[in-house]
């Protein structure tokens, strides 16, 4: 039975029907009229009918009763960070890695939901362990209402623990129990058909608001452009998919072309990876670097500084050929601006210079449009050019005043739309452009890690602390790629911050109604329902007495 209108000259009414079958076909019959649509609201007895009817209805008397502040709301937790980040962290097997090498231990709590709580907390309000002891008590999180300040610690010195007896990778880096986490985290997922033959390498800084440890705080080159304070540098490896597989620390004197050949020993030693191809960006390409990675006869396919490199911009992007035109799928002939690339050998290195005309023709306008911005700052005075690093590319000196330098301009058209690469590897000149593409996807996942690893403010004083809070940062990043492949699966593109906004918003609230205890989960927005859908978990009921 439900209510429906009927319109008879220009007034309408309201009906009580019910649908019936009749010879096979669906036939409504009329079981009451109640009265003139208008008139029933006028009157208030429409109000009347449906309070009286919701009597009969337990979850329409919850719901009524907390609309008109009759019950009283014993509770509230937000629900949604639980539901989803639980299921996932199941999936990805992290609780039982995590309950296996801690079952030699005697804690006295539970130190697998220690590290679930403080995953969750970077991912939601990243902070200190000292903060998420706090905010976890507006939270539902299975089995984590008795945990204290101390055993967050305690469980990031578990984690980073060195063991006992065993090799360091290098001076700097000790082997600790996150990487046993993490190698069989991999182990795990691996199967027959997965490959990790090409792997993703970056490094970021993090800065300490304190002394930075025993070791790993040092003064280094800061990319975060604060090079008064003691940093340490974070380095992650992802799969050809984004998928992070490793992560590793150093102090923060470190070079990269230091942290890169203890990572690849890593793969081959621990994560029994036979053949690794290195594909790393302009920012790894030293002589030093390149010297290393030849010597131990690792592949490789690596960006080439074109404007720093005197051999690339003078012998590579110089030499004449033929570009070939590639698409990301070989019969996808009709993809708009596709890539070109072509060969080139010199001596006995090979580079490959790729384009990008949609690229060519932006870089140029840019360019246009700053010289044309120059011109007009040079008539206003010389005073207008100090601080603008744009201007000073293309400026020079001519006396005691400055002119565009079209030299320069010229010098750096040559450079519109493209990037070189160079390789050791066998693999055809598209293959390694389209694989150093992937570099870029790659790059969206490192940004994302710049910010679930920025894990400042850092409280801890010990090294193996320090290791702890910052793995915890990897295991966040982790959850994050898994949750957003899943909605890649069904075509859904979500921002973050809404995910985060939205889930955060989902609340259950407990209720006391006429001296009954209930549950009232409040309304689904946004993106929760297709978050929930890609994880596979159940919304809770609207309304559950307890």
């Amino acid at each position: 039975m439900f209510i429906r209108t009927q319109t008879n000259a220009k007034r309408t009414y309201l009906l009580l029907v019910e649908n019936q079958r009749v010879d096979g076909r669906i036939q409504q019959r009329v079981l009451a009229r109640l009265g003139r649509l208008d008139e029933l609201r006028t009157s208030g007895e429409l109000d009347r009918l449906l309070a009286s009817l919701g009597r009969f209805s337990e979850k329409l008397a919850v719901l009524g009763a907390h609309a008109e502040g009759g019950a009283v709301t014993v509770g509230a937790r937000i629900i949604g960070p639980g539901l989803i980040f639980e299921r996932l962290w199941q999936e990805l097997g992290i609780d039982r890695v995590l309950a296996e090498l801690a079952g030699e231990r005697r804690f006295g709590f539970s130190l697998e939901r220690a590290v679930f709580v403080t995953v969750l907390h970077r991912l939601f309000a990243p902070g200190s362990d000292r903060a998420a002891g706090k905010w976890k008590q507006s939270y539902a999180i299975a089995q984590a209402e008795s945990l204290e300040l101390h055993q967050f610690y305690r469980a990031m010195g578990w984690l980073g623990e060195p063991l006992i007896a065993a090799e360091a990778h290098s001076a700097s880096m000790p082997r600790t129990r996150k990487d046993l986490i993490e190698e069989r985290l991999f182990d795990q997922r691996r199967d027959l058909f997965s490959a990790l033959d090409i792997v993703f390498f970056d490094t970021t800084s993090i800065y300490f608001e304190g002394e930075g440890g025993e070791t790993l705080g040092q003064y280094g080159h800061s990319k975060d452009h604060r090079p008064d304070l003691k940093q340490m540098v974070v380095g992650v490896v992802v799969d050809n998919a984004g998928r992070p597989i490793m992560s590793e620390l150093w102090p923060g004197n470190t070079a990269d072309v230091t942290s890169l050949v203890p990572i690849v020993d890593r793969l081959r030693g621990y994560f029994k990876v036979n053949e690794v191809c290195i594909v790393a960006d302009r920012g790894m390409i030293s002589a030093a670097a390149i010297g290393e990675v030849k010597q131990r006869g690792w592949k490789y396919i690596l960006g080439v500084r074109m404007r720093r490199f005197k051999e690339a911009h003078e012998a590579v992007l110089a030499r004449a050929g033929r570009y070939e035109e590639v698409y990301p799928k070989r019969d996808d002939t009709k993809a708009p601006a596709p890539l070109k690339v072509k060969e080139v050998w010199v001596a006995d290195r090979r580079y490959v210079v790729c384009l990008n005309e949609d690229q060519a023709t932006k870089d140029r306008h840019d360019r246009e449009a700053i010289v044309a911005s120059l011109k007009a700052a040079l008539k206003a005075g010389d005073k207008q050019l100090i601080g603008n690093r744009g201007y000073r590319k293309y400026v020079k000196a001519t006396g005691s005043r400055f002119a565009i330098d079209e030299d320069k301009v010229r010098a750096e058209a040559r450079f519109d739309g493209k990037w070189v690469l160079t390789t050791n590897t066998d693999l055809a000149a598209r293959e390694l452009a389209l694989k150093y593409k992937q570099l870029w996807l790659v790059e969206a996942i490192f940004r994302t890690a710049k910010s679930q690893l920025d894990t400042r403010p850092i409280f801890h004083k010990c090294d193996d602390t320090i290791r702890g809070h910052v793995f915890c940062s990897f295991l966040a990043l982790l959850l994050r790629v898994e949750l957003e492949e899943r909605l890649a699966r069904r075509d859904w593109k979500l921002e973050w911050a809404d995910i985060v906004q939205d889930l955060d918003r989902l609340q259950e609230i407990d209720l006391n109604v006429n001296g009954k205890a209930y549950t009232l989960r409040t309304e689904v927005k946004g993106s929760v329902g297709k978050v929930f859908q890609a994880c596979g978990v159940a919304l809770p009921p609207t309304v559950r007495q307890q």
